[in-house]
């Protein structure tokens, strides 16, 4: 089986409906949930691929306020150096920025909370994982911190109005996404009742939040199981070259 380590930084954001398409697409999930104990690898051996949640953590939380993402940011500097495989949600792509070089910062405007469009850059159509997306599809975001500087060498393939490094590439197969594609309306309604901060700052209240959030699910599950499968394709690729690589032996 080709295995993907699933890091889930809080069981408030779990792999949800993500999880669930990749497994669909044949990949072999390895969920590790820092909330309840478990214990990171040291290193990506033994997993073909990577996908990183997000969490109420924030990206510039130094070692002891979350001592749990010290494991998250070396696994992603791992996956970056060797190209493994990668996808990396909200505040996994603000960490996978922070150890590639870029940076992260408060949000200038604010937090961004609820159901929105990015617009594809032209580049995402010629990425294996991002063509075959419309030109603006639908997303979920509930992020405070933003990804004000990419790595260097990073390709942009979507970005909003609100915040511009909504989805990116570094190498051949690291993507990080600052919006959510795997939740679920009860998550969303969740996160809603935990931040009213978040809440007020996209100026609805929180049934309406939930209300388009909900509305819009069977339109993310419609353009984003299908990426899911494109990046599960990425893994296996990945996983075939490195057995021809390294034949198993008796």
């Amino acid at each position: 089986m080709t295995r993907l380590l699933v890091v889930v930084p809080s069981d408030t954001d779990p792999p949800a409906r993500l999880g669930q398409w990749l497994a669909d697409a044949g990949l072999e999930l390895d969920a590790r949930h820092c909330d309840r104990g478990d214990e990171l690898p040291a290193d990506l051996t033994g997993h073909d691929g990577l996908l990183v949640l997000g969490g109420p953590q924030s990206s510039l939380d130094d070692a002891e306020t979350s001592p749990e993402l010290v494991g998250v940011r070396h696994l992603l500097a791992q996956a970056l150096a060797a190209d493994v495989p990668t996808l990396a949600v909200c505040l996994g792509a603000q960490l996978l920025a922070q150890v590639g070089g870029g940076s992260t910062r408060v949000g200038a405007d604010g937090p961004e909370v609820g159901a929105t469009l990015v617009a594809k850059r032209d580049a995402a159509d010629v990425d294996p994982v991002f063509t075959g997306l419309p030109l603006s599809p639908d997303v979920l975001e509930w992020h405070h911190d933003e990804i004000d500087r990419l790595p260097e060498g990073a390709t942009l393939l979507a970005s909003n109005p609100a915040y511009p490094n909504q989805a990116y590439r570094v190498g051949r197969n690291v993507y990080g996404l600052q919006f959510h594609i795997e939740t679920t309306p009860e998550i969303v309604r969740q996160w809603a009742e935990g931040d009213p901060t978040g809440v007020a700052a996209s100026g609805r209240d929180l049934e309406t939040v939930c209300l388009a959030a909900a509305d819009v699910h069977p339109d993310l599950e419609a353009v984003w199981a299908p990426f899911a499968g494109r990046f599960a394709a990425v893994v296996h690729a990945h996983a075939q070259a490195r057995a021809a690589h390294h034949p198993a032996t008796d």
